[in-house]
């Protein structure tokens, strides 16, 4: 095994931070958000706090006994997008009442954003990035914030032919090619179209048989030793032989120079934090009751839970059918190691905001580095704050559920779950947990916002279409 060299080379004049927020032209006018575009109801009110406002202890409580002897439309167990998208909309235009519950001690479910002890602001459940190319979506989320453009561009340390680590776009672009591979002497996409021809393996019977064989057939083996193999083996804790051919026939074959990691129309960042779009979502609406710091199934063991006409639920299909005895559906998780550096260079740890690390010898997948992103508090961005937080993830099988893996095992356990979850007349499963289906942000709220016409059109609170019919989403980054 070549020696990889524990160094990177990048250009002198990019510096490390903070990482420019806005991708070059053309790509960058693709971008349809303006500077700022939507309405943040709180700010207008005066609140000028950075931070998640203070919930009150009733809140926090976890107490449902003053709510014995009430009735809700609506139990909606989950406060993440899915669950808070239709206590809004089932409020505001139906005038229906909801009580959210979640085990949690916050709102705003893995968007959950604050501030830190030295005031950089950082997501608790990991880097969230929105984009979206339904217009309906855009519009529905800036009635709850104040956004600003953001072209999201992420960054690999790669090794290169002699093993040294250099800085290249991910996906691959022109530049990533050019730079691990000089000889390449890429200068149009019509070169970089040859390229990829020139290194493309077609599967044997024709048809890709697994993750590998996707991927070779996308983009060849020089990108798939160095880029996908050893990330994709960190990510799922199964080399790409071993997945779907599904999981890797996504991947992005860029021909340009768009370096960009979406490609949607709308691509923003909610000026104050994604908590703010759930406060202005849900703190002054006196038909919306949450409490936190509750566990569903230990209140309806105990038969706490008050009265109600429909049950919401967000969590993970095979928790809610636990008792069927079925096997638990099989999912990623994601590890955490936060380290606040106090004095780094140049103010800054690393060059981008998030760096992937696609190498077998580094155990964690990426490294990310809150305060180069755009909506930090002005203190941070005017350089008040010297030191800086970065976040390790690494990949695991225990913790949270977060990412569904994709086999046919699991796609037809989920297919019994989901035949039992139809016989549930009183119960809407929504959501990415409930319908075992990695929903991006913009497709957990056109699922929600869907399921609400459905709602409105025939009295039933249903989904317009199954999970598979929104397209693949992001996964693992």
């Amino acid at each position: 095994m070549r020696f990889i060299k524990e160094c990177f080379q990048r250009p002198p004049e990019e510096g490390k931070g903070p990482w420019p927020h806005r991708a070059a032209e053309p790509w960058r006018s693709m971008n349809k958000v303006g500077d700022r575009e939507g309405v943040d109801e709180l700010f207008q009110a005066g609140e000028t706090s950075e931070a998640p406002l203070e919930l009150d202890r009733d809140t926090l409580s976890g107490d449902l006994g003053p709510l014995k002897y009430k009735k809700y439309d609506l139990l909606i167990v989950g406060c993440g997008l899915s669950g808070c998208v239709l206590a809004e909309r089932c409020s505001r235009e139906l005038g229906m009442t909801s009580l959210i519950i979640d085990v949690r001690d916050h709102i705003g479910g893995n968007c959950y954003d604050y501030l830190d002890e030295a005031g950089i602001r950082c997501s608790k459940y990991g880097a969230h990035l929105f984009h979206t190319k339904y217009e309906r979506v855009w519009k529905y989320v800036t009635r709850f914030s104040e956004w600003m453009a953001n072209d999201h561009r992420v960054r690999g340390m790669v090794p290169d032919f002699e093993g040294v680590k250099k800085l290249v776009p991910i996906p691959p672009t022109q530049e990533t090619v050019n730079t691990l591979f000089p000889d390449a002497n890429i200068n149009s996409e019509d070169d970089m179209l040859r390229w990829y021809e020139g290194q493309r393996v077609k599967p044997s019977s024709g048809e890709a048989k697994n993750g590998e064989e996707a991927a070779l057939s996308r983009v060849g083996p020089l990108l798939y030793e160095r880029i996908f193999k050893h990330y994709t083996k960190k990510q799922w804790d199964k080399y790409p032989a071993e997945l779907d051919a599904s999981v890797l026939m996504r991947l992005p074959c860029r021909t340009s120079t768009d370096d960009r990691y979406f490609g949607d129309a709308w691509q923003a960042l909610p000026v104050r934090g994604y908590t703010r779009i759930f406060e202005n979502m849900l703190l002054r609406d006196p038909k919306i009751t949450i409490k936190l710091n509750v566990d569903f199934f230990a209140a309806r063991e105990a038969g706490l839970l008050p009265a109600h006409g429909k049950l919401v639920f967000t969590g993970p299909i095979d928790a809610y059918f636990a008792a069927q005895g079925l096997p638990k559906l099989e999912y990623r998780s994601l590890r955490f190691e936060e380290e606040f550096i106090e004095e780094p260079e140049d103010g800054f740890y690393q060059p981008a905001f998030v760096v992937n690390h696609p190498s077998s010898d580094v155990p964690f997948t990426r490294i990310v580095e809150y305060k180069h992103v755009p909506n930090q508090p002005s203190n941070v961005k005017a350089g008040q704050v010297k030191g800086t937080r970065i976040a390790k993830e690494y990949s695991s099988a225990e913790g949270d559920p977060y990412y569904p893996v994709p086999n046919p095992e699991n796609r037809a356990l989920y297919e019994r779950y989901r035949q039992l979850a139809e016989k549930e007349s009183d119960v809407c499963f929504v959501g990415r947990l409930a319908s075992y289906k990695y929903f991006n942000m913009d497709q957990a709220i056109l699922n929600a916002l869907e399921m609400f016409d459905s709602l409105k059109e025939s009295g039933k609170l249903q989904p317009k279409r199954r999970p598979e019919d929104f397209g693949p989403g992001d996964g693992p980054k």
